[in-house]
């Protein structure tokens, strides 16, 4: 292949030098499989010299049977609903951290006897089949395609970008669709504009990713912060008026709107342009050529789309009716909410999933792209053999996962440097955006929300209490450092996938496409949402209802 006006545009500066270096590194499965081999090692040798520390955690109690409907976390999706309570009561208490090597008699017992199950329970992989069961379908039948040809005929060619990043920071509430449907839908919605595909990558997978912990909604994972920081106010503070899901509200807006814009124009100014104009020739010998229908086929989309709204409307009637009526099955059988920890909420990938198969069925039948049960099933099995690399790959994360959580070296990592910002004597906001900084930099190492916050919600929220800054503080900073680097960490779980679909617009693609693309979001948005985060609480703006900057 030739090279292309985009790679001599591409190629330049400390961003192009992280590409070419970054698809020069060995395939990912060798990555992880060399980093698997490394923290084996490495918890040998801590192990040994018997590197431990010790600290107050938040643990959750152990009663109640209410179904627990959410995970709640950036980056590690779980299937698991094991019954426990629907917000657990989290108690803190000293605990020594020490660390496990993998190599002495109970390491390599758990290695051998853990690698399937360590699979099984890695629920991204149930997940991707899931979710793209519906979306093959859709594709398959050209459902896609002609959607992405009537927003652009419908939506201002200016503001496609920014509907597409909002998107994704609204979609964080399912944050598995957003990572598996929109990324692949921003790359085809410019395309068919004559933009970049890899820019619509970009700016689908910041959107999803760069702002997570932020909606304009209450997501169930706002309920379980909530309650942890609850346990450890009640322990510093027992007459304390506890925090609602509602606290940090108004930021959490305010925040979604406001990166939304920075990533827009971050995209528009700087990553479309140092990207240059895409050649279709990039794309591998195999990759499906888009079609672009005239004469007959229009009339046939135009129906296409007429029966899938049909099918659409149907579905959605469907999951109303099983939703909204007062006792039905998707409310919380105890609570009759809806919106928070509810079947509801916990099948809404399912959900998702299943709007994109009537949709896509409805487009087939009315277009005659799919015509017959057996076409319906061809088209998920060709959705499924296009992910065998990725499964592998999943094979190997789950395992490289396992180990380095049974390790403990993330947690010991995490408390250190946890501690070391605690004891530091600077004032109020310096100590702030350090510890924004701080939550950044173990979110690359442990980028679930809830694990982070168990580890350093009892240091911060006492350290903070005693300066007078109030417990939805210290939870907004969070917000602010847990987001950014999700985007460039190597342990996001949907890389490979983000990877993959790169790949369908550019066959040279890799690890190094993808990093030197989102590097730029990871720091604008660092800096401008920190920025944000300190006018705010200079100016001492409610970051909810009831929720002031300081402790009254």
């Amino acid at each position: 292949m030739s090279t292309t006006a985009a790679e001599e545009t591409s190629s330049g500066g400390f961003l192009g030098w992280i590409e070419r270096v970054g698809n020069k590194v060995p395939h990912p499965a060798i990555i992880f499989l060399a980093l698997i081999v490394g923290v084996i090692v490495l918890s040998a040798v801590l192990a040994w010299a018997d590197v431990s520390v010790t600290t107050e955690v938040a643990e959750a109690e152990e009663t109640g049977v209410s179904q627990d409907y959410d995970a709640g976390g950036s980056s590690y999706p779980s299937l698991d609903h094991e019954p426990e309570q629907a917000i657990p009561e989290y108690d803190v208490r000293t605990e020594t951290i020490e660390v496990e090597s993998l190599l002495n008699g109970d390491g390599i017992r758990y290695m051998f006897t853990t690698a399937v199950q360590n699979f099984n329970d890695f629920g991204v992989v149930a997940v991707i089949l899931v979710a793209m069961i519906g979306v093959g379908v859709a594709e398959e039948a050209g459902l896609i395609a002609a959607l992405i040809r009537k927003m652009v005929q419908v939506a201002p060619a200016g503001a496609i970008t920014f509907i597409i990043v909002l998107l994704g920071g609204i979609s964080s509430v399912a944050s598995d669709a957003g990572y598996l449907v929109l990324i692949p839908l921003g790359a085809a919605a410019f395309a068919s504009l004559g933009r970049n595909p890899l820019v619509g990558i970009a700016a689908a997978y910041a959107g999803v990713s760069a702002s997570f912990f932020v909606n304009i909604l209450i997501t169930p994972a706002d309920g379980i912060i909530t309650e942890v920081t609850n346990e450890i106010v009640a322990g510093v503070a027992p007459g304390a008026e506890p925090l609602n899901v509602t606290n940090n509200f108004y930021f959490a807006i305010v925040s979604t709107l406001f990166t939304a814009a920075v990533m827009t124009i971050l995209t528009e100014r700087y990553i479309e342009p140092r990207a240059g104009r895409w050649d279709p020739a990039e794309r591998p010998a195999d990759a499906p050529v888009d079609h672009v229908p005239a004469g007959d086929e229009l009339a046939h989309e135009s129906r296409g789309l007429r029966l899938s709204g049909i099918y659409t409307l149907v579905a959605v009637a469907i999951i109303c009716a099983l939703t909204f009526i007062p006792g039905a099955p998707l409310r919380n059988p105890e609570t009759g909410e809806i919106f928070g920890n509810s079947p509801f909420m916990s099948s809404l990938l399912l959900i998702i999933s299943m709007l994109f198969l009537a949709a896509g069925l409805g487009y087939g039948k009315g277009s005659g792209s799919l015509t017959g049960s057996t076409n319906v099933i061809n088209a998920i099995v060709k959705t499924f053999n296009g992910l065998g690399g990725l499964i592998f790959l999943m094979l190997l994360i789950a395992q490289f996962i396992a180990f380095f959580n049974y390790s403990n070296i993330s947690n010991v990592v995490a408390t250190q440097l946890a501690d070391l910002l605690g004891s530091a004597d600077i004032g109020a906001l310096p100590l702030l955006i350090g510890f924004i900084l701080l939550v950044v930099v173990i979110d690359m190492i442990m980028p679930g929300v809830i694990p982070k916050w168990a580890i350093i919600a009892p240091i911060f929220i006492p350290l903070f209490y005693n300066l007078g800054i109030a417990p939805q503080t210290v939870l907004a900073a969070y917000r602010v450092g847990d987001g950014p680097v999700n985007v460039i960490t190597p342990l996001m779980v949907y890389l490979p996938f983000i990877i993959l679909v790169c790949q369908r617009y550019r066959a040279s693609a890799g690890m190094g496409t993808v990093i030197s693309m989102m590097l730029p979001y990871t720091v604008v948005v660092l800096v401008s949402w920190t920025l944000l985060f300190t006018g705010w609480y200079l100016l001492e703006i409610p970051w909810g209802p009831g929720s002031p900057v300081q402790l009254e």
